[in-house]
């Protein structure tokens, strides 16, 4: 009996010990994006009704079909958005591998869009850019291809993106641009994320992200 009982209290004991240790796993549903509003990407986290005072800027530019496409076209949508050229031989095509994953995961969304940014606008005209589009299985109401006025688009990608500054340097028009980065904006064009575009498991993280973003959209629509 005494045998029985001390085995009991031994029991007891290791069961409140594995209580106070065991920690809780976090819920998917309560993670928060940070914000980003400078070229090192130091993460912002806003108090509750607060907001970053980066946003991108409006701007003018062209699609494959040869439409203007503006800030006013996003609708308040979710982007992922790079930069490339159609001749690049090297990490293009396969940033147009990932971009094509994350069209497919989320090609009957409403709530996202992707934009990809020629760096060589004189020579990727929308014409080039259709047929670039169809090599690489673009559904062109889901992914623009955008050329335009090369000023427009360096400043886009440099001053409001940070899409290469992160890499240390002041950069000017006269200095190429060419990074594998992906940029995550929300639905007021505040960045919130920033990933490695020839990287899988940063495709995974930005396409869990996205989600994270559309929860905390619904959310502030509801209390609107």
């Amino acid at each position: 009996m005494k045998n029985r009982l001390g085995y009991l209290v031994v029991l007891l004991a290791a069961t409140a010990a594995c209580s106070r240790t065991v920690s809780p796993q976090p819920i998917e549903s309560e993670r928060r994006l940070p914000f980003y509003d400078s070229a090192d990407f130091t993460p912002q986290w806003p108090a509750p009704g607060a907001s970053t005072e980066h946003r991108i800027r409006p701007f003018r530019l062209i699609d494959q079909r040869s439409e203007p496409f503006t800030e006013a076209d996003l609708g308040g949508r979710i982007a992922v958005v790079d930069f490339f050229f159609t001749t690049c031989p090297a990490i293009c095509p396969l940033m147009a591998t990932s971009m094509a994953d994350v069209q497919k995961a989320f090609l009957d969304d409403d709530r996202v869009v992707l934009l990809s940014h020629s760096v060589t606008p004189d020579t990727d005209t929308p014409e080039v850019l259709a047929k670039y589009g169809e090599a690489h299985g673009v559904v062109v109401d889901k992914w623009k291809l955008l050329t335009g006025a090369k000023g427009e688009i360096y400043d886009l990608g440099r001053r409001y993106y940070f899409v290469d500054e992160d890499l240390g340097g002041t950069r000017n028009e006269d200095d190429f641009l060419h990074t594998e980065n992906f940029i995550l904006i929300d639905g007021q064009r505040r960045i919130r994320g920033i990933y490695n575009g020839l990287s899988p498991d940063s495709i995974r993280s930005l396409i869990a992200d996205i989600k994270v973003l559309e929860r905390e959209q619904v959310t502030a629509e509801r209390k609107s």
